[in-house]
């Protein structure tokens, strides 16, 4: 799991995918979206993150919001959406863990990112390799294999999640949905998800994202 390796190594060209459509993005993106902001901006207003996370920190805020960024990583890798709530528990077992940290708006990025390719290496048949999250992700290579590393060694390689665990995290997003009112403004369904629920991942690669930075 430590490896970058997988089925996908060849770079598509740098197009957007065409059959992507904004409107059919999981609910369950907007709603995590909304909880780690709301978390984020309780947090900013407190000194530092922890050492724990500091190797998660970045020079500064990223420009992209957080809502975009979860959106372009579920848009380019097309994991499946279960793989959002996961990385969801991780960011959990790590405040746990280590409750003096924080997720701050320095950190909160990369964090996303690691915790959501780490769950697509334990749910999804197929996945992509480091380097592509890496792209996905505005940090390099090497940083992205360190983030994972350092990750794992802080939820000490705890990252099974049961069905039982899984559902109960599901069951809180929903309610926060419930409490801050987004379910008024997002369309079908409440978050009905499933750990076995698995988006299908077609069989050509998608297109290469456009690079950028996450500290620009």
């Amino acid at each position: 799991m430590l490896s970058g390796g997988d089925r996908r190594h060849h770079q598509p060209r740098l197009t957007e995918p065409s059959s992507y459509d904004a409107s059919t993005t999981p609910r369950v993106l907007t709603v995590l979206s909304c909880v780690l902001e709301k978390l984020v901006a309780r947090n900013d207003q407190l000194s530092g993150g922890g050492k724990s996370l500091s190797a998660f920190h970045g020079v500064r805020s990223p420009a992209i919001g957080l809502d975009k960024y979860v959106e372009r990583i579920y848009k380019y890798t097309s994991c499946s959406p279960s793989c959002f709530v996961v990385a969801f528990v991780y960011i959990d077992r790590l405040l746990h863990r280590y409750p003096d940290s924080l997720v701050v708006s320095l950190n909160v990025h990369r964090l996303v990112v690691t915790s959501v390719m780490i769950a697509s290496k334990i749910l999804d048949d197929e996945h992509y390799n480091n380097a592509f999250y890496a792209r996905v992700g505005g940090v390099s290579n090497p940083e992205l294999n360190k983030l994972e590393v350092e990750l794992l060694f802080l939820l000490d390689f705890n990252v099974t999640v049961s069905s039982r665990v899984f559902e109960s995290y599901c069951q809180h997003l929903e309610k926060e949905m419930l409490c801050s009112g987004i379910a008024e403004s997002l369309p079908g369904p409440g978050i009905t998800i499933s750990v076995d629920d698995v988006t299908e991942i077609p069989v050509e690669d998608p297109p290469t994202p456009p690079p950028f930075l996450v500290d620009s």
